[in-house]
């Protein structure tokens, strides 16, 4: 049970504590930030409020300790690492419990992200032991007009304090994502959690505590956005940013200053289906795509741009598997369950009365009971529609018939987003010219949008955010090279 047994000193009465220097920590506020749990819509958890003051202490220790463990040999790194994914896989169970009370995710799914977060740990230690363990070696006279006196080795070194800013949809893997990559690089890490799945990374960082990392180079700092957000993205002790996450991250970009940035800030992924494609493929596709997890997930599939010929059998087929969906709370396994916030609630609603008012055809009947929206599709949706362009994050799914090819990758490259888009069609030439054609990090071709395995490349273009993510994209950007060059007396030639 959360907050128990093993994890019963990550809490303090009813409120867990925040992690600094190897302690669990109770803040100098006295206040507290409430959870409120998506299904029953009453408070669940309560984490601490923590002070500006408090994120200047935790970014010093941070600094210091990651000056230590930058002389930590990376066998040794590796070894703490695998050891923290042990634990992680082996306490699935409460992690996944507070996934389902915070953040309505159903209670399979809440285990599946625990243990693949621990395979990311594992993964994360290979792949860093590997990149990590080689350098270059470059000699002068390949450049011309030069001899070879010149010997020139080239390592990759730590940045120092990476800042972890993951979302509510995936808190504990996407907070993984961010922290295996840059402890095997040797740099510290300072986590903010999301206010929505918060308890749950903080007993995620409980088992990197069990680990044995040394105090200080892991630290977990929770709080209002409002009072502590700015100030951690603007401190100065950071080194580097990693954010998924939304709108916030364009104005963290714009204040963060000259620090490296990994920024995922959703997406309005399209679904082009020609004419040629195998329609019950799609339609599970779509369904899986378009409504896993209500909907909740930059990679979604966020608009259907189907060929008017086959759009009456494929918009036939998804309502079949629609009507096939259950809808309820996460402890039974529901396929869609409450949206996280009654906010985000009421933001798709705003979508679906757009969409009424305009003129789309609802396929099935509005339905919403608090936090709980029914799956919908909406068919016959126009460019002047909301939905057309805006990301739900919600079980709300748009169907744009088009007549053209060239009308689909149009309506896809207008968009301000640009994170990932998939194809469906037999023919592997289309298929290519329009993945090309389209302005997105990544495109599927007969399957829906995904993000993973977790060791595949994963970015957004426009406003879908900055650099990329997936294990060796992660450890390269949370890295810097560094040169040493031998300088030779007399130019010498091997074997010469």
């Amino acid at each position: 049970m959360a907050g128990s047994g093993l994890f019963a000193e990550i809490t303090d009465g009813d409120v867990f504590k925040y992690y600094a220097d190897g302690e669990w920590k109770k803040s100098s506020s006295g206040k507290s930030v409430a959870i409120v749990n998506p299904t029953t819509r009453k408070t669940q958890y309560k984490v601490q409020a923590c002070t500006q003051e408090e994120v200047n202490k935790v970014m010093e220790i941070a600094k210091t300790a990651q000056k230590q463990w930058a002389k930590t040999p990376l066998w040794k790194r590796a070894e703490l690492l695998h050891k923290a994914a042990a634990l992680l896989k082996e306490h699935k169970a409460p992690i996944a419990e507070c996934l389902v009370k915070e953040i309505a995710k159903p209670a399979k799914d809440s285990v599946t992200e625990v243990v693949r977060s621990g395979d990311l740990v594992s993964y994360c230690a290979e792949e860093g032991v590997r990149i990590l363990g080689e350098g270059k070696f470059l000699v002068s006279d390949s450049f011309p007009g030069n001899e070879r006196t010149k010997y020139c080795l080239t390592s990759k070194i730590p940045l120092g304090v990476v800042l972890a800013i993951p979302p509510f949809n995936y808190p504990v893997n996407l907070a993984v994502s961010k922290i295996a990559p840059a402890i095997i690089a040797g740099n510290s890490l300072v986590l903010k959690p999301p206010t929505q799945g918060a308890v749950a990374c903080l007993h995620m960082v409980h088992c990197f505590h069990l680990a044995g990392f040394p105090k200080g180079l892991i630290n977990c700092i929770t709080g209002k956005g409002s009072e502590i957000g700015d100030f951690l993205t603007m401190h100065p002790g950071v080194n580097c940013i990693s954010f998924t996450g939304g709108d916030t991250g364009v104005a963290i970009s714009k204040k963060a200053g000259m620090v490296p940035l990994q920024m995922e800030l959703g997406g309005k992924d399209a679904c082009i289906v020609l004419e040629d494609a195998d329609l019950d493929l799609v339609a599970a596709n779509i369904i899986k795509g378009g409504f896993s997890y209500s909907g909740q997930r930059c990679t979604a599939v966020k608009v259907v741009l189907a060929m008017e010929s086959i759009a009456d059998s494929l918009v036939e087929k998804v309502n079949a598997k629609v009507a096939k969906l259950t809808v309820g709370p996460p402890e039974e396994n529901c396929d869609i369950t409450p949206v996280v916030t009654e906010s985000s609630a009421n933001f798709i609603e705003g979508l679906v009365m757009d969409a009424k008012k305009k003129g789309a055809t609802f396929c099935q009947e509005y339905k919403r009971d608090g936090n709980l929206i029914w799956p919908l599709l909406l068919d016959n949706v126009r460019p002047d529609m909301r939905i057309a362009w805006e990301e739900p994050f919600g079980p709300v799914l748009p169907v744009i018939r088009i007549n053209t090819v060239e009308e689909g990758i149009h309506h896809c490259n207008a968009s301000n987003f640009g994170l990932q888009g998939c194809v469906f069609t037999r023919d592997i030439n289309k298929a290519i010219l329009i993945s090309d054609a389209m302005e997105s990090g990544t495109i599927q071709i007969n399957s829906a949008p995904a993000r993973g395995p977790d060791h595949f490349p994963f970015q957004g273009l426009k406003d879908s955010g900055i650099g990329s993510q997936g294990v060796t994209n992660s450890i390269n950007l949370m890295t810097k090279v560094k040169t040493t060059v031998i300088n030779l007396p007399t130019p010498s030639y091997a074997m010469g």
